[in-house]
């Protein structure tokens, strides 16, 4: 599968982004999908995942209650609504794609789509 995101800028602290991540192949219902990001100088963490039925969901602790992820199936696409943004933030933001059970650890994820960069100003 083939992932494509989109829908970061630049916004303010405290402004809400939506990212989207266009899947493309017929299998895209089945698999779990999750967002990660990466700030400069440092590691690629975990942000959110979502299973393929998209009744269960999972978050970092950074970011629950002010982001949320959702999919819609016959789009093939999933979304990551960003909320009460902060500096912090800031990051090239990536989906992934992987089978089986949600996870936090990107080595699990089997597909990526190129990333999208965030940048929150204070």
């Amino acid at each position: 599968v083939q992932l494509q995101a989109s829908g970061g800028g630049l916004v303010q602290a405290g402004g809400s982004l939506r990212l989207s991540c266009a899947a493309s192949g017929r299998a895209f219902s089945y698999y779990v999908m999750g967002w990660f990001r990466q700030a400069p100088g440092k590691e690629r963490e975990f942000v959110a995942t979502i299973m393929p039925g998209g009744g269960s969901t999972n978050y970092a602790d950074s970011v629950k209650g002010r982001f949320t992820i959702s999919r819609d199936n016959a789009k093939n696409t999933v979304y990551l609504q960003m909320n009460s943004l902060k500096p912090e933030d800031t990051a090239v933001y990536y989906c992934a794609a992987k089978w089986s059970a949600m996870s936090t650890a990107p080595n699990e994820y089997v597909y990526w789509g190129r990333g999208t960069l965030v940048t929150v100003s204070s």
